[in-house]
C-alpha cells in the first residue's frame, strides 16, 4: 500500500532580512516526494506525506516549519495594525475572570484567573465567599507559561486532589496527588496518562483511573493510542504495583471512564469506542470480594451517562428511544430493558445534563441555543421555579445528593461571567460575583435569526455587532462555526472578539448540523456520509450574511478550530469565491489518513474511514480539505494555525494542507502556516500567548479585509 521514495534534501527558500510586502510573501519550497497510497483499488498520490514525521523527531520536518514561519511572521510583523490590536487586547483581557464554587466536605474551592495571569489559580475557603487561599498556582511551574494544570479530581471528603500537569499543551498528563490541608505532594508519580481522571474510593485512600500503554519515545506525539486498562491505586504504594481492574486485551479500541458512586458501594466502568457518545456500562459491587465485572449495558448502539444512584437503583440520562435525552433509572437487580423506569421524559428541548442535589434533580436543557434550567422531584414530578437567569448560557450545578446548595454561571454574548449560589431549600439564587470590565455592553446588539440551508432546513446564527450598523454589504464579518461531535455552540462571552466588535466588525456563530443543538437527530445528520450537510449549511450562512448586506465576498472571513478546522479547509476547498479571507486552526486536513495518528481511531464514529469500504473512501475524499485543493485557483487569504506538540489533531494535517495549498493557490493573496512552539491543540495555553496568537489572527484578518486602520478604543 505505501511506496516510499525518500529525497534527503529540502529545497528552501531564503528570505532577506528586510520586511516583506504585506501582500506580497514569497514562500519556501515544499519538496514534493512522490508517495502513492491505494484505498479498495484506487491509487492516491500524497507528495507532502513526509510532513506528518513528528518535528521533534525530524530535521527536515524542523527545517520546513522555521522556513514557514520565517516567512509567516516576516508578513505579521510588517502589518500596521498588528502593534495596535495587541496592546488593545492586552487592555481588554486585563480583569478578573472568576469561577464557579464547587465544595467537598467542609471545604469549598474555586478557579480564578485573575488580570494578565497565564493560568487560572485553584484557590480553597471555607465557604463561598470566604477568605481564599492557594491550593494551585501553575503560574508558578514553568517561567514561559507553557507549563498548565490538567484535569483535577477530589477525594469525597476533600483531603487529597489528584491533579495533571500538562506540558506544551500535550495530551500526555502528569499526575500527582497533593494533600489538601498541608498542600504537600504524595511521592506517588503518575506519568503519561491521558483522557482520565481519578475515581476516588470512600475511604479516600485509593482511587481508580485509566492508562493507556507508555508511549515508544520516538512516537510520543504520533502513535495511535490503544490498549486502555482500568487500574487501582492505593495510597502510599509504588504506581508500578498498581492493580489492572479491568481489560480486554481482545478490543485494543475500547477506551474506559471509571466513576464511584457517592455511596462508595459501586464501580461503574463507561466503556467507549471514540469519541462518540454511545457507550456500554458495566459496575463492581465494591462490598464484594473478588468483585467481578456486571455488564448492565453490553452494546454500543445507545448514550448512557451516569448520574447517581439509589443503593441498586442506576439513574442514566439515555438516547435510547429518546433523540433529545431522557432520565432513566435501572434498577440492577432486574436490569432487563423491560423494567427499565423513565423518570424524566423527552421534551421539545433537548436534555444537556442532569444532577442529583438535596433529593431533586436538576435538568439543564437547550432551546434553540439558550439555556433553560428545570428542577424536577426523584419521581419526575415538575418542580416550579423562576430562580435562574434567561437568555444566555448557564453552567455548573454539580454536588452531590447530600448538598443543599450548588453553584453556577450565567453568561451570554454581551453579559460576562455572573457567578450564582443556588439554595435548594429555599429555592432562591445569589448573586456571588459579576465580572468587572471595562466593557460597554449597551454599544452593541446581539441577536439570533435562522436561515436555510442547502436541502431546506432551518439553521440557526447568532450574530453580533455595534448598534446602528449599515447593511450595505461593506462590513468586515468574521462567520465562525464547529458542527460536529455532538457539540453545542452556545452565547458565551468573549473580551477578545469585543475588538473586532469595537472596529466596526460583524461576528456572526452558526449552528450547524452535526452539532447538539437540536439533539441526537441534529448531530446523526451531519456526520459520516453526511458530513456535507455541514459544509453545505456554513455556506448558507455565508450566504445569509451576504444576501441580508452584513457584508460581501471582499469582506468576509471565516473561522473555526479542530473539527471546525476542517470546516473551514473544506468550505474554501469548495468554494474559494465566496471567502476574501480563511483562518483554520489545528483542523483534520486529511481525512484518508487522520485516523492513523494519536486520537484520529477516536473519531471514526463521527467521520467513519478511508479503510472500512470504498463507498466511505470516495466520500471522504471527496470533501477532504487536502485532496481537494485545485491548481491555479485564486483561494482566500490564508492563515493557518497550528501548533508543534499538538498531539490530538498532529500538525501534519496543516503543514500538508499549507504545502499543497501555497502550490495550488494563484494570485497575490497571502497563504501562510502560524506554527506555534511549545503548544498544543489548545488546552493549556498561557494568556501571552493567547493574546499573541488572537493579535496576528485580528491583524491578518483587518489587512486582507480592507480594515485600514486600528483606534486603541473608539469610546
Amino acid at each position: 500500500m505505501k511506496l516510499f521514495q525518500i529525497a534527503l534534501l529540502i529545497a528552501l527558500t531564503t528570505l532577506s532580512a528586510c520586511t516583506i510586502p504585506a501582500n506580497s510573501p514569497i514562500y519556501p519550497v515544499t519538496e514534493q516526494i512522490e508517495q502513492i497510497d491505494t484505498y479498495h483499488g484506487v491509487d492516491v498520490s500524497d507528495p507532502y506525506q513526509w510532513l506528518e514525521e513528528d518535528v521533534r523527531q525530524s530535521d527536515r520536518v524542523r527545517q520546513w516549519v522555521q522556513a514557514q514561519n520565517e516567512v509567516t511572521f516576516d508578513y505579521l510583523k510588517s502589518l500596521p495594525q498588528r502593534a495596535v490590536l495587541r496592546q488593545r487586547l492586552e487592555t481588554l483581557w486585563n480583569y478578573d475572570k472568576p469561577g464557579t464554587p464547587w465544595k467537598l466536605g467542609n471545604t469549598y474551592f474555586v478557579r480564578q484567573r485573575k488580570g494578565l495571569q497565564n493560568h487560572a489559580v485553584i484557590y480553597k475557603m471555607d465557604s463561598p465567599t470566604g477568605q481564599r487561599s492557594v491550593l494551585f498556582n501553575p503560574n508558578t511551574w514553568s517561567d514561559d507559561g507553557t507549563t498548565a494544570l490538567g484535569s483535577m479530581s477530589f477525594s469525597p471528603d476533600g483531603t487529597y486532589a489528584g491533579y495533571g500537569i500538562q506540558k506544551a499543551g500535550s495530551d500526555w498528563r502528569t499526575w500527582k496527588i497533593r494533600n489538601i490541608e498541608t498542600g504537600k505532594d504524595l511521592p506517588e508519580v503518575f506519568p503519561f496518562l491521558k483522557m482520565t481522571r481519578f475515581a476516588w474510593t470512600p475511604d479516600n485512600r485509593g482511587f481508580y483511573y485509566s492508562k493507556y500503554p507508555e508511549p515508544d519515545a520516538q512516537a510520543q506525539f504520533t502513535a495511535p493510542n490503544k490498549n486502555a486498562k482500568v487500574m487501582y491505586h492505593r495510597l502510599g504504594t509504588d504506581p508500578a504495583d498498581d492493580t489492572v481492574v479491568y481489560f480486554r486485551p481482545d478490543k485494543p479500541d475500547w477506551t474506559y471512564g471509571s466513576g464511584v458512586t457517592d455511596d462508595g458501594r459501586y464501580l461503574i466502568i463507561t466503556v467507549y469506542l471514540g469519541t462518540d457518545a454511545k457507550n456500554r456500562a458495566m459496575y463492581f459491587d465494591l462490598q464484594k470480594r473478588s468483585a467481578k465485572p456486571v455488564d448492565l449495558i453490553d452494546n454500543f448502539e445507545h448514550e448512557y451517562s451516569f448520574v447517581d444512584n439509589d443503593g441498586p437503583v442506576f439513574y442514566f440520562i439515555t438516547d435510547n428511544a429518546a433523540p433529545r435525552r431522557r432520565l432513566i433509572a435501572i434498577d440492577i437487580r432486574q436490569p432487563a430493558p423491560q423494567h427499565w423506569r423513565e423518570i424524566i421524559p423527552q421534551t421539545e428541548a433537548p436534555l444537556m445534563d442532569v444532577s442529583r442535589i438535596d433529593n431533586h434533580f436538576i435538568c439543564s436543557y437547550l432551546e434553540d441555543v439558550t439555556s433553560r434550567i428545570r428542577l424536577f422531584s426523584l419521581k419526575g414530578e415538575p418542580i416550579e421555579t423562576n430562580a435562574f437567569p434567561k437568555m444566555g448560557t448557564l453552567s455548573g450545578f454539580s454536588g452531590k445528593n447530600s448538598d443543599t446548595e450548588t453553584f453556577y454561571s450565567y453568561q451570554s454574548f454581551t453579559t460576562p461571567p455572573q457567578i450564582y449560589r443556588y439554595d435548594l431549600r429555599s429555592g432562591k439564587s445569589t448573586l456571588l460575583e459579576k465580572t468587572q470590565i471595562d466593557y460597554d455592553a449597551d454599544r452593541y446588539v446581539s441577536k439570533q435569526v435562522f436561515y436555510t440551508s442547502k436541502d431546506g432546513t432551518r439553521v440557526p446564527m447568532f450574530i453580533m455587532h455595534k448598534k446602528g450598523l449599515v447593511l450595505d454589504g461593506k462590513n468586515p464579518t468574521l462567520l465562525y462555526g464547529y458542527g460536529g461531535f455532538n457539540s453545542t455552540l452556545k452565547p458565551y462571552f468573549s473580551s477578545t472578539r469585543g475588538l473586532w466588535l469595537e472596529t466596526g466588525g460583524v461576528f456572526a456563530m452558526a449552528n450547524l448540523r452535526g452539532g447538539g443543538e437540536y439533539g441526537q437527530t441534529w448531530h446523526e445528520a451531519g456526520k459520516r456520509m453526511k458530513k456535507q450537510n455541514v459544509f453545505d449549511d456554513f455556506i448558507a450562512a455565508a450566504e445569509y450574511l451576504i444576501d441580508q448586506r452584513y457584508t460581501s465576498s471582499k469582506k468576509l472571513a471565516i473561522q473555526g478550530g479542530s473539527n471546525g478546522g476542517l470546516l473551514v479547509g473544506a468550505c474554501m476547498a469548495q468554494r474559494p469565491d465566496l471567502f476574501a479571507a480563511a483562518i483554520p486552526e489545528v483542523g483534520i486536513m486529511d481525512m484518508l489518513r487522520y485516523d492513523q495518528f494519536t486520537a484520529g481511531r477516536f473519531w471514526v464514529g463521527e467521520y467513519g474511514s478511508a479503510q472500512e469500504n470504498k463507498e466511505m473512501f470516495e466520500y471522504l475524499k471527496g470533501y477532504s480539505p487536502y485532496h481537494n485543493l485545485k491548481d491555479n485557483t485564486r483561494y482566500p487569504a490564508t492563515l493557518v494555525v497550528t501548533a508543534d506538540t499538538d498531539d490530538r489533531v498532529v500538525p501534519g494535517h496543516s503543514f500538508k494542507f499549507t504545502a499543497r495549498l501555497q502550490q495550488a493557490h494563484k494570485g497575490s493573496r497571502p497563504v501562510l502556516i502560524r506554527i506555534e512552539t511549545s503548544a498544543g491543540h489548545g488546552s493549556g495555553k498561557p494568556t501571552s500567548m493567547a493574546i499573541e496568537e488572537t493579535a496576528d489572527i485580528y491583524a491578518f484578518l483587518m489587512q486582507n479585509l480592507g480594515v485600514k486602520s486600528v483606534p486603541p478604543s473608539d469610546k
